[in-house]
């Protein structure tokens, strides 16, 4: 069993990381256009040289997410053999959905879909056509379903293995132990949470900025507000203090019950749009686009842009797998201090294809019933999203069918909870990350990594609006990237590590027992699973 340790902070994690974040929030501050301009070369440089790096790594990881999953480490416990999970299974896919994507997809879940009808990728159809729709429901389900939670899935795996299983501290660098040793507690070790911390901060801000933009646009739509920077930053003031507020709760009160909250209102909404919109299409359309998904799958993992369309792969693709990954330290931590007790295989099973399930479900909803509007009925959400953002698309959709007013403020108030709950995570493993590992890191270490999570989000947004959100999300994640990379290997090793010490402790018998004895004698055998 773990044993406590204490919350100090970490002065080799905590201060490099402060001295980073505070110089870049005094820098947008003081010099904007100077950062927007030096971020942009950089953010050029990584797509134009590292693109394939992302491209290639993320179908790396939903190939080993999946191998781990069907082999026979899928039977090894997230902490000791008898342990049980500590959250029911409901709440524990609440608020790993919650945490993971709501907030993206209450932004994209129309604009998406609605981007890629009017702008076929890499010039699949015609646009505006229905093989345009059926193209554009394909990328957008490439782009939330499976990659993305493998990216998620392999982190937090690595995580919460070394954490429950072999009673390491709840850090990215002590899952590192079995390739660096004792270096992964020094110098190397701290570089790598450091990075871990502030990849988890601009993923944190970037999701800031997108709910305080849909937010601000929801509310002009409402109440004719107007659109604007200082409005959008007022929104991000606000939303920080509430989820610093849920955040000093604690997961099992704060976190917990706000996730369950959105999924159950956000079902509420789904079903709306399924009864009072184009029900049959809908059904249509989730089977025919999942099929084309299906189909297409190995060759969207592994497109470039060696012979595609290499803006488009930088400005979407490429886009989403870096927000991935520097979503993937804070999600990861959250999503493994959420499942001790799990089985590898059925955390594998609960975060790889449970939400995406629900991500399936959401743009075939949202994007779908957005599209029968701009094929078959009033149309006009293609040139709302040209004029005007992709913040307003989920509020000009919601316009066209009755009770608008009530649905938009139901909208309003999901992007906010959704907003709470996640930076409420970030911020929470912010503080793990930079007190030692300690899952219940002081309220003052978390009140202030949520303060500057704001204050980062609202210089990018005056840096430059969803543009400079999108490139802080790229730029953060190259070198966390390679840190992944490393944890799936460190990770291999102790999994083949503990297997050959199950099986050098094997009971010595007259004939030799099957594989699967084998590996019952070596304790990974569970019992019953929970799911």
């Amino acid at each position: 069993m773990q044993q406590s340790r204490p919350s100090r902070i970490d002065p080799a994690v905590f201060w490099p990381a402060m001295f980073i974040i505070l110089g870049f929030v005094g820098w947008g501050t003081v010099f904007p256009e100077s950062l927007s301009s030096i971020s942009k070369v950089v953010l050029n440089s990584i797509i134009d040289g590292f693109g394939w790096g992302f491209v290639v790594s993320s179908a790396g990881f939903l190939i080993f997410a999946l191998f781990l999953a069907l082999s026979r480490f899928g039977k090894i416990r997230l902490g000791q053999d008898d342990e049980r999970p500590e959250f029911r299974t409901a709440s524990w896919i609440c608020m790993m959905f919650s945490v993971g994507m709501g907030i993206g997809l209450m932004f994209w879940g129309v604009a998406e879909p609605i981007y890629h009808f009017d702008s076929p990728p890499h010039g699949q159809a015609a646009p505006r056509s229905l093989e345009a729709a059926l193209v554009a429901m394909k990328y957008s389900y490439f782009h939330w379903a499976l990659h993305p939670w493998a990216i998620y899935a392999v982190v937090g795996l690595a995580i919460a293995y070394f954490t429950f299983r072999k009673g390491k501290s709840n850090l990215i660098s002590a899952a590192f132990t079995p390739i660096l040793g004792e270096a992964a507690s020094g110098p190397i070790g701290k570089a790598i949470d450091v990075l871990a911390l502030i990849a988890t901060l601009f993923g944190t801000a970037t999701s800031l900025g997108l709910g305080a933009q849909q937010i601000n646009s929801g509310m002009n739509f409402l109440w004719g507000t107007g659109v604007s920077n200082g409005i959008a930053l007022s929104i991000i003031g606000v939303m920080t203090v509430l989820f610093i507020l849920s955040a000093v709760s604690g997961v099992g009160k704060g976190i917990q019950f706000l996730s369950n909250m959105n999924m159950i209102i956000a079902m509420v909404l789904l079903a709306f749009l399924v009864c009072i919109g184009p029900t049959i299409f809908i059904f249509n359309t989730f089977t025919e686009s999942l099929g084309f998904y299906l189909s297409d799958l190995v060759t969207m993992s592994f497109r470039t842009a060696a012979f595609s369309d290499g803006k488009w792969l930088g400005s979407w693709t490429i886009f989403y797998w870096a927000w991935w990954v520097s979503w993937a330290p804070f999600v990861g931590v959250f999503i493994a201090r959420i499942s001790r007790g799990r089985t590898i295989g059925e955390f594998i099973i609960g975060v790889l294809l449970i939400p995406s399930g629900v991500t399936f479900i959401w743009f075939t909803i949202m994007g779908g019933t957005a599209l029968h509007s701009e094929l078959f009925g009033a149309g006009g959400i293609v040139d709302a999203v040209n004029n005007q953002g992709a913040a307003v698309s989920l509020f000009a959709l919601l316009a066209q069918y009755p009770f608008a007013w009530l649905t938009s403020l139901i909208a309003i108030f999901l992007v906010a909870i959704f907003f709470i709950s996640g930076a409420d995570a970030g911020s929470v493993v912010m503080g793990m990350l930079s007190s030692r590992g300690a899952l219940d890191p002081k309220p003052g270490v978390v009140v202030l990594w949520g303060v500057l999570a704001g204050a980062s989000a609202a210089v990018l947004l005056v840096m430059g609006g969803l543009q400079g959100l999108q490139t802080a999300s790229i730029i953060a994640a190259a070198p966390f990237l390679l840190v992944m990379v490393g944890l799936c290997v460190s990770l291999w090793h102790a999994l083949l590590d503990e297997l050959e010490e199950g099986r050098e402790h094997r009971p010595v018998t007259a004939s030799a027992a099957p594989e699967t004895e084998n590996v019952e004698a070596a304790g990974l055998v569970p019992d019953a699973v929970s799911i």
